[in-house]
């Protein structure tokens, strides 16, 4: 067995200072949290972004030590008291899977290509993964149905929170201008540049109505083609659109790049590790 040990002795839970959690007016019942870098026992470049601290990369895809990321995953999934999350082969695309699907499928050993996940039934934990990518987490009020998105730019521009929320909508049986949403962490827009082709991706199906909104999150760096993308406006403009309202929108505050001690970033480091977005049901309301 591979020695996981990072330097330091890290706690065997994770801890609740090692997360970011929704702020929102919902039920009980709703549960929720995001993970940062601290809190496991991956060693560097995947490290807890502090001297000794163990990270908690939560990607099987870097370049980690598996036996490190399981237990990772481990120290996460123990959290939410479930034994196991509807992890998705994430593919930057707008397919949405029912989570109690995922699990069921994963347990016969198949690889779900898909970039959200939604659920009714209690005890179900949805996950989105990233690393400058948005994690978007969706809820009713009453706790009847939640989802977990990721949203990099090719899958908010395909629509991936739009089908996302107009799922749990569905599943919760209210319209969509009754969920809440969360935006986890993700590239801030001081540090998203991107170029012509995200911008055309976003702007170029747009009805007329709403296509100088969406260019307003576009800022000019001064390079020819060049722009600074506002990922957090472009969500909250693709949540708008499903009828969800401002204030239901919570979160997007954080920018993945420059707060380096706290967040995974592949932009900023590349080879670097994966945080994750989980919501679930809880029968219990404690």
């Amino acid at each position: 067995m591979t020695d996981v040990r990072a330097e330091g002795t890290a706690p065997a839970a994770l801890q609740s200072e090692d997360c970011l959690w929704p702020q929102w007016r919902v039920s009980p019942h709703v549960r929720a949290f995001v993970t940062t870098r601290a809190g496991g026992v991956s060693a560097a470049p995947y490290d807890g972004g502090t001297p000794g601290a163990g990270g908690l990369n939560l990607g099987l895809s870097t370049g980690d030590i598996p036996d490190a990321v399981h237990e990772n995953r481990r120290r996460a999934i123990a959290a939410t008291g479930a034994s196991a999350a509807a992890w998705l082969s994430q593919i930057h695309s707008a397919q949405v899977e029912d989570a109690a699907d995922v699990l069921a499928r994963r347990a016969q050993g198949e690889t779900i290509r898909a970039d959200a996940s939604v659920t009714d039934r209690p005890g179900v934990v949805c996950v989105a993964m990233a690393a400058d990518c948005l994690p978007v987490l969706f809820c009713d009020d009453d706790g009847c149905a939640v989802g977990a998105a990721h949203a990099g730019w090719r899958g908010l521009a395909a629509g991936i929170v739009e089908n996302t929320g107009e799922r749990v909508a569905r599943l919760a049986g209210i319209p969509a201008s009754g969920l809440n949403a969360y935006l986890g962490p993700a590239i801030g827009p001081s540090a998203f540049e991107v170029g012509e082709d995200v911008f055309d991706a976003f702007t170029s199906a747009e009805p007329a109505a709403q296509r100088d909104a969406t260019a307003a999150a576009f800022k000019p760096t001064g390079a020819t083609g060049k722009y600074f993308a506002d990922i957090y406006t472009l969500a909250r403009l693709r949540l708008a659109s499903i009828g969800v309202e401002a204030s239901r929108i919570h979160g997007g505050t954080h920018c993945t790049v420059t707060e380096q001690t706290r967040f995974y970033s592949y932009r900023r480091d590349r080879d670097t590790g994966r945080m994750a977005a989980f919501i679930w049901l809880s029968d219990s309301a404690r």
